[in-house]
């Protein structure tokens, strides 16, 4: 009889995700609101700069859901990850 060969089975998550997340949340404070986004325009897009960690010093661009105002403190679970610009120039809400 022939043995079985074992195959190993990675347990992963989504691409690269174990080198991304950190352990601790870093602060950033909303510097900008660039624009609305969603399908239903729900989600807000900002420009925060990083105020700790790793990328300290660092703006960079975040979409954020629910209510947000200039001046306001993020808590990022990842800094490298940036959001896409939006490129429509339809913007749903008060913003633009």
């Amino acid at each position: 009889m022939k043995e079985q060969k074992k195959q190993d089975v990675k347990q992963q998550g989504s691409k690269g995700s174990d080198k991304i997340v950190t352990e601790e949340a870093v602060p950033a404070v909303v510097e900008e609101i660039l624009g609305r986004t969603g399908f239903r325009g729900e989600i807000t897009q900002v420009k925060c700069l990083v105020q700790a960690g790793r990328d300290k010093g660092r703006s960079m661009r975040r979409n954020v859901k629910g209510p947000i105002r200039i001046g306001d403190t993020l808590m990022l679970r990842e800094t490298e990850i940036e959001a896409r610009r939006i490129k429509s120039n339809i913007t749903k809400g008060s913003y633009s």
